[in-house]
């Protein structure tokens, strides 16, 4: 148990609210889970079956105060009022991040990123698997990490983490820490300001030991412009597609070249294709040879390994237009990526909850690659604005449904319809997975 501490506050009874109560429970502490909006019934269930006190719709300000902790939901900001009077008794807010790092002796893969960070965990964890670890895949991934450790401790996790569960993190610790890259995401979250971000990024590795390793993308200008602000004590290893770097690099020849040691290997055969994916690939090599798994495995497993959904995922072919779900690209740069690899023509898909995005930074390759653009969102008018003078078509659709009848329509032989939003979902959808199945399903439809 954590020193002085019984009873728990958790703010939030969606996964990571239930895991931190689960995990409380069984580690002989009191929670109570208290959640402003609705608990779903199944949650409900489970809190009823293990006997943890919980409220919906209100948050009991002084049984909430009276406790010696509080783990708090990341989707609850910092500036929320309860949160500020809870730190004001002198007491932490943590997430369930935190909270579960607490409760375990595995050796821990982190990985963190505004791209590719889930790429990357899933990759981590297959090759570790079929290494034949003792391993699981938390964070963002599947269940919570603090669920799982209420079931049962592994030898290996591999966690994706979002800034918003580190900025909960103070003692969080991993043996191995990832930084895919940091492009402006999330900024309504940081007062619009790209430098308490990048703060937050960086807490990933703000309590690594030399003994431990930091790996990092050279290539992202973001990340080299802040690295040396902050204190990295770990052992630092940077992955680069431009220079020969400690990590990895490519080579003359187009092969990755993983350095541990002095002891390279090479990979010329990935599975997932694309610039971005490269990079994924030498984090998750890179870590797993840090975990001293065999150049073989580490080689079979980042050639077989199966795409994600919603991830530049192929739906069908349709009269020789091809449709492509990449819901999950959330963040302008993630469209960055979806549109550079398109080959054909595309009629690009795009919109939704706006978190501060800069298009500018597409507006060439819209020149180059886009023939029509079709909106999907309450507000459009930003992207009106950027790219209106630039495309041919643009229309205004308000359902999942219009978006793909309107892409049909304007597609022609040959073309590609790409659903990649570069923003949240919320409006319209309960989340980007529900965003990618309405538009396969649609799909499917015509």
């Amino acid at each position: 148990m954590i020193a002085n501490v019984k009873n728990i506050a958790i703010l939030g009874a969606a996964e990571s609210g239930i895991g931190a109560a689960l995990l409380a429970i069984t580690k002989g502490y009191v929670p109570f889970v208290s959640d402003k909006g609705n608990i779903s019934e199944a949650n409900k269930t489970i809190l009823n079956d293990h006997q943890i006190a919980w409220e919906e719709g209100q948050h009991s300000e002084e049984r909430i105060l009276a406790c010696d902790i509080c783990v708090k939901s990341p989707g609850i900001p910092d500036n929320a009022p309860l949160v500020q009077k809870f730190w004001a008794t002198g007491k932490k807010v943590i997430s369930e991040i935190e909270f579960a790092s607490f409760h375990t002796k595995a050796k821990i893969v982190a990985i963190t990123g505004s791209n590719g960070k889930t790429t990357t965990t899933l990759l981590t964890y297959h090759i570790l698997k079929r290494a034949g670890f003792d391993v699981a895949v938390a964070g963002n991934v599947g269940f919570s990490w603090a669920r799982q450790l209420a079931a049962q401790d592994r030898e290996y996790f591999v966690l994706e983490i979002s800034s918003f569960q580190l900025d909960g993190c103070y003692d969080f610790n991993p043996d191995i820490a990832v930084l895919t890259n940091i492009t402006p995401d999330h900024l309504d979250r940081y007062n619009y300001d790209i430098n308490n971000y990048v703060a937050s990024k960086f807490r990933i590795a703000q309590n690594q030991r030399a003994d431990q390793h930091f790996i990092f993308c050279a290539d992202d200008p973001i990340t080299i412009e802040n690295i040396e602000k902050f204190k990295i004590n770990a052992q630092q290893l940077p992955i680069s597609l431009e220079a020969q770097e400690t990590g990895g690099y490519v080579n003359n020849e187009g092969t990755i070249i993983l350095s541990i040691n002095r002891d390279n290997m090479s990979i010329d055969e990935l599975a997932l294709q694309g610039k971005h994916n490269m990079y994924n690939s030498m984090a998750a090599g890179l870590a797993s040879r840090l975990l001293n798994i065999r150049k073989e495995t580490v080689r079979e497993s980042l050639s077989d390994f199966e795409g994600l959904e919603h991830r530049l995922e192929p739906v069908l072919e349709i009269h020789s237009i091809e449709f492509i779900n990449d819901s999950k690209a959330t963040n302008v740069n993630s469209s960055y990526y979806a549109l550079e690899s398109m080959k054909r023509p595309v009629v690009w898909i795009v919109g939704g909850v706006d978190k501060g995005n800069d298009y500018s930074q597409l507006i060439e390759l819209v020149k180059t690659k886009v023939k029509a653009i079709i909106c999907l969102g309450k507000d459009n008018q930003k992207i009106h604005d950027e790219f209106e003078a630039l495309v041919d078509v643009i229309v205004d659709t308000k359902s999942m449904e219009e978006a793909v009848k309107s892409a049909y329509a304007v597609g022609r032989k040959g073309d590609v319809v790409l659903l990649s939003p570069a923003c949240a979902s919320f409006d319209l959808f309960q989340n980007y997975e529900d965003r990618g199945k309405q538009f396969k399903e649609q799909v499917r439809r015509l």
